[in-house]
């Protein structure tokens, strides 16, 4: 069974029945935590009765300075959604700046040129051992190169990633990964239920996004297949598999593409983002984002994160 861990400032917390038990290790960095599993155990099966987890103050559990990779249309509803072929979106990557990770209930700060900003929630694979390029991958050895799960949001400033045609800088602005609240170690038997994980987002009480991981595209596997072989990974380092349909942003009606496509690219933009501008959906000063990520029995549970979106001033 699934072990849930709770980063605070003072250390790191198993969870056993509502109580948050310390783990006494040394361990600074996600990292770190990942090769003492022996003193993770010892707080699980000990006798330390804890303290409510609701009296914490929790981290992300993905320690800074770390690698932030993520999946581009890996959702079939999702590619759908955005005008595209799910047969034939290839599998593609792009990276997020480590200072773009958040804890679970911290403020998603705007800055003030963005005007259009987005949600995403997505499964996190955390990696636990070096992953080298060249590293190859099967079904046998997949859980001895991704140690953990995480809720993360991917947030994004959809006016600076659709005219720059790039994705690093609309993504990776601080508090733009909200990540956790739990890192999930998986045990053996963990990750044969990935596709039953069923993410969820709602932003002020309304329901976006609902979607399990069945509809993905490309699974881990395929993935860090693709990765491995050009990107270095190494333990605490987090890969981003993705989001399912419900995001603000969504393709227009196809005669208005077509004419789009037509006009000159400033006149398009101007146009599409005036459009864009009406839609409600897009995140607000004050706005409370949920996202949670779960099997529908509960078995394996990442939590469920609670983040403020903030106008920076």
């Amino acid at each position: 069974m699934s072990v849930n861990v709770l980063r605070t400032a003072d250390g790191w917390y198993t969870v056993r029945e509502q109580r948050a038990v310390r783990v006494r290790t040394a361990a600074a960095t996600t990292a770190e935590l990942l090769a003492d599993r022996d003193a993770v155990t010892a707080a699980v099966h000990g006798t330390d009765p804890g303290v409510p987890v609701a009296d914490l103050s929790v981290l992300s559990p993905v320690t800074p300075g770390r690698r932030v990779v993520a999946q581009m249309a890996n959702f079939v509803s999702h590619a759908a959604d955005a005008g595209l072929d799910p047969k034939r979106v290839p599998l593609a990557f792009f990276r997020k700046a480590s200072g773009s990770i958040s804890g679970p209930y911290e403020d998603i700060i705007k800055p003030t040129h963005v005007q259009l900003l987005d949600y995403e929630v997505e499964i996190g694979l955390v990696i636990g051992a070096p992953l080298p390029v060249g590293t190859q991958f099967s079904a046998a050895n997949l859980s001895d190169h991704v140690a953990a799960l995480v809720v993360t949001n991917d947030i994004s400033a959809r006016d600076l990633q659709l005219p720059k045609t790039q994705f690093y800088e609309a993504k990776s602005y601080p508090t733009f990964t909200p990540t956790g609240p739990a890192l999930v170690l998986l045990e053996e038997g963990d990750l044969d239920r990935f596709a039953e994980l069923r993410l969820r987002l709602w932003v002020n009480g309304e329901l976006r996004q609902d979607m399990p991981a069945s509809d993905m595209i490309y699974r881990p596997l395929e993935a860090l297949r693709a990765l491995s072989g050009f990107q270095r990974l190494d333990p605490g380092d987090l890969l981003l598999t993705g989001t399912p349909v419900g995001t603000a942003l969504s393709a227009p009606p196809k005669p208005a593409e077509i004419l789009g496509s037509l006009l000159p690219a400033a006149t398009k933009w101007r146009l599409f983002f005036k459009a864009q501008a009406k839609n409600p959906k897009y995140l607000h000063d004050g706005d409370l984002v949920e996202a949670a990520v779960a099997t529908n029995d509960g078995t394996l549970d990442l939590g469920r994160q609670r983040t403020t979106v903030r106008y920076a001033r």
